[in-house]
């Protein structure tokens, strides 16, 4: 994946439509999530369209992801908040401002009110799972 300054720079240069692709690419290049981690823990709750989340603490302290969605342009949203995230510390993640980060992608105003209504929810799962092993 690209990083999110990289993005953030493309995204700026495109269309309603080309945004809208970018962001269902970003979800088709999320590393696959086995069909045995999509349980109900590690769904997250309030999102429109089914997303899983299922962290991994690897050997060096860091964090590790794997994300899915049953649809395209939400598994491009958890894809995109991932980017802020992946395979850093738990501390790293507890001090990263994720919604400034998403700011420039201005999602509530790309997206209907159902696509990003999930995004707070994703996001608060994402840092207790940080606070959890930052402890």
């Amino acid at each position: 994946m690209d990083t999110l300054s990289d993005l953030t720079e493309d995204y700026a240069f495109l269309d309603a439509d080309d945004r809208y692709r970018l962001l269902i690419d970003l979800g088709k290049a999320l590393e696959p999530m086995p069909d045995a981690l999509k349980t109900d823990a590690t769904l997250v709750r309030g999102c429109s369209a089914a997303v899983w989340v299922y962290p991994t603490a690897r050997d060096d302290g860091t964090l590790h992801f794997l994300a899915d969605s049953n649809a395209a342009i939400t598994k491009g949203i958890i894809a995109l908040v991932l980017l802020t995230v992946q395979d850093r510390s738990a501390a790293d993640i507890l001090a990263t401002d994720i919604e400034s980060a998403l700011a420039p992608f201005d999602l509530r105003n790309q997206l209907s009110s159902n696509r990003t209504q999930g995004i707070p929810n994703m996001i608060a799962l994402i840092r207790a799972t940080a606070e959890r092993y930052a402890a």
